[in-house]
């Protein structure tokens, strides 16, 4: 694994970073938990184990609100019609079109409520697994003047690892912080992980963190 940086794991012009912690893939009556029988994966992957990722999330953002660290949610949202699905929608995965799967306006697109975002957090919804593809989500971090970010929610290889190294393509700092992702197995978690620290950025736990921001930002 990469060194941390000279810098360490600081708290100021920071952001953390929240991917779709939203009840279609985590709620035990989302759309992925409904589906997954029929979706012809491996049975040792289950999609209830994102739920991992909550308990994480929740004290990464409860001291990023402690140290005033900005939180911004992203929320993958589709037109009720999913004219703008994609290929995903149309070749890849066609079912989630019947389970409202992130459906703009519907309960499945709604972050879990566990993790309700707090007043002057930012939500910035997406479309692709990139955070950064075709949203102002990188106008918002300027504005915020961030450049170093820290990536948590799920899945780990799929919109997480797709922002995380959007992100490095862009010039910030990204940390993925490994106890606060998940994904529907630990393998797909770990190859992410490896893969990453090699020439994207770095994987550190929630609790190095918070205990570095706690000690004044100091690895």
């Amino acid at each position: 694994m990469t060194e941390l940086p000279a810098i360490g794991l600081p708290a100021t012009d920071s952001a953390v970073i929240v991917v779709d912690m939203q009840n279609s893939y985590l709620h035990p009556e989302g759309a992925f938990a409904r589906l997954w029988p029929e979706m012809n994966t491996p049975p040792e992957y289950d999609p209830q184990r994102m739920r991992r990722a909550i308990p994480g999330c929740r004290r990464l953002i409860d001291a990023a609100h402690r140290e005033q660290v900005p939180v911004i949610y992203l929320k993958y949202v589709y037109r009720p019609d999913y004219r703008d699905g994609g290929v995903l929608i149309r070749e890849v995965w066609p079912a989630l079109k019947d389970a409202n799967y992130v459906a703009a306006g519907t309960w499945e697109a709604e972050i879990v409520e566990e993790l309700t975002p707090a007043e002057g957090d930012f939500v910035v919804e997406k479309s692709r697994y990139s955070g950064f593809y075709a949203t102002r989500l990188e106008t918002v971090l300027r504005s915020l003047g961030a450049s170093t970010l820290y990536m948590c929610g799920v899945g780990t290889r799929h919109c997480v690892e797709s922002t995380a190294r959007d992100a490095h393509m862009r010039d910030y700092r990204v940390f993925i912080v490994s106890d606060a992702t998940a994904d529907v197995g630990e393998d797909m978690e770990q190859s992410v992980f490896v893969s990453f620290s090699v020439g994207f950025g770095w994987v550190v736990s929630g609790h190095a963190i918070i205990n570095s921001w706690q000690a004044g930002g100091s690895s």
